[in-house]
């Protein structure tokens, strides 16, 4: 608070100092006294003054910054705690299932109902398993980690996702609130264009070289190469509802490209089927 008031005040006073230029050197001018010496002088002052003006905007710029990221940090490292405490209710739930399905044996004496049991508890215990694996937890940046938990629990119900995280430290220079706002976009896409009979979902979260790696792969059917090659124009896109549409793919390539990264598209064929893999590297 004290840094931010002396900025303030140093504001003011190259404020200040401009007009006081400006006054003296028109009066000066009126009054026939402006010479040479006086206008060096002038000019020393006033070159002072546009180099607070600039620091002035750099510094509101490096704030302004400085507020995304703490909001970026405050959105996403609630869903980061609720994978915390998530993974540890498993660890608890799991024992409690692992001494259930040993002590089947008091109850049931029958081999073959004993195994028949023990398989059923157990593919329930598989139906019902997290969404999250716990490799996000274990990965250097919370905020992306916090951001793409929240992301898969709130996905339809019907959505198969395989999140596979082949590198814990993720290192980047690109910042939280960039970072969130290209994933975001792909993750999004690929949720909206899941159905039930087309719902697999796979992500791959590295890190190579300092630069983040992130693709995400999902089911579609009857896209053609033409239309992939429209994707990162403004305004286009292939959902039937194009109100307010086409703008998501546009802005993620280019806060990217401005950043020195890229983002690739592929479309597969797999499986009798059609596959589009979205690839980001920043």
């Amino acid at each position: 608070m004290a840094e931010l008031g002396r900025k303030f005040w140093y504001r003011i006073f190259c404020v200040a100092a401009l007009l006081v230029t400006i006054y003296l050197l028109v009066d000066l001018a009126l009054s026939n006294t402006l010479n040479i010496k006086v206008m060096v002088l002038f000019c020393i002052v006033f070159s002072v003054i546009i180099f607070g003006f600039f620091d002035w905007g750099r510094n509101y710029a490096a704030l302004k910054k400085k507020e995304q990221e703490l909001k970026i940090y405050k959105l996403y490292i609630k869903p980061m705690e609720d994978l915390t405490k998530e993974i540890r209710a498993s660890q608890h739930e799991f024992d409690n299932h692992m001494n259930a399905i040993l002590n089947m044996h008091v109850t049931i004496d029958n081999y073959e109902e004993l195994v028949k049991a023990q398989s059923a508890y157990a593919r329930g215990i598989y139906g019902d398993r997290s969404r999250c694996n716990s490799s996000l937890l274990r990965i250097s940046d919370k905020i992306l980690a916090g951001f793409l938990y929240s992301k898969i629990i709130g996905a339809p119900s019907f959505v198969d996702i395989d999140l596979q995280v082949l590198s814990q430290e993720i290192v980047t220079s690109v910042s939280e609130h960039s970072l969130v706002e290209i994933i975001g976009v792909l993750v999004d896409n690929a949720f909206e264009a899941a159905t039930p009979a087309q719902n697999k979902v796979e992500m791959i979260l590295d890190s190579k070289d300092d630069k983040l790696i992130f693709a995400i792969k999902n089911q579609v059917e009857h896209l053609t190469m033409g239309e992939i090659a429209h994707f990162f124009e403004k305004g286009f896109t292939t959902k039937k509802n194009r109100e307010d549409r086409g703008l998501g793919l546009y802005q993620a390539n280019r806060i990217a490209n401005s950043r020195n990264g890229e983002i690739t598209v592929e479309l597969l064929e797999e499986n009798g089927g059609q596959e589009i893999c979205f690839r980001v590297e920043i």
